[in-house]
């Protein structure tokens, strides 16, 4: 059972930066995508950026290129997403998942396993 549990939300005022991260454990494939994903009130979950364990190739949601990096320490077996010139429409609940032969990074259905949620709140 892969477990996930995401860290380091918290408020901060436009143009500063935060950097989330999510431990996980309970897998050992090379072949797992993980990624963020974010979900504001009334709107759908969206997906930020992902990474894959095979290559470490990266992909991100055209709103956040150039202002977050994501990561991942192998031999810590922890996720990270380093945010920065953050904006208030940035404000959501950050979740980290996971899933194996992931073809499309951005959509929620192809992620088994899920992390219970940071919040982040940028205020202008």
């Amino acid at each position: 059972q892969v477990q996930l549990v995401e860290s380091g939300g918290g408020s901060v005022q436009a143009g500063g930066s935060l950097r989330l991260s999510c431990p996980s454990s309970g897998y050992t494939s090379s072949e797992y995508c993980m990624a963020w994903f974010r979900q504001a009130p009334g709107k759908e979950r969206e997906g930020v950026a992902a990474i894959y364990t095979r290559d470490s190739s990266t992909y991100y949601a055209d709103f956040v290129k150039g202002r977050f990096t994501i990561s991942r320490d192998s031999a810590k077996n922890t996720l990270y997403l380093q945010m920065s010139s953050l904006k208030p429409e940035d404000t959501a609940m950050y979740y980290c998942a996971a899933g194996r032969w992931v073809g499309s990074w951005a959509d929620t259905y192809e992620y088994n396993y899920w992390g219970q949620g940071t919040q982040v709140t940028v205020s202008s």
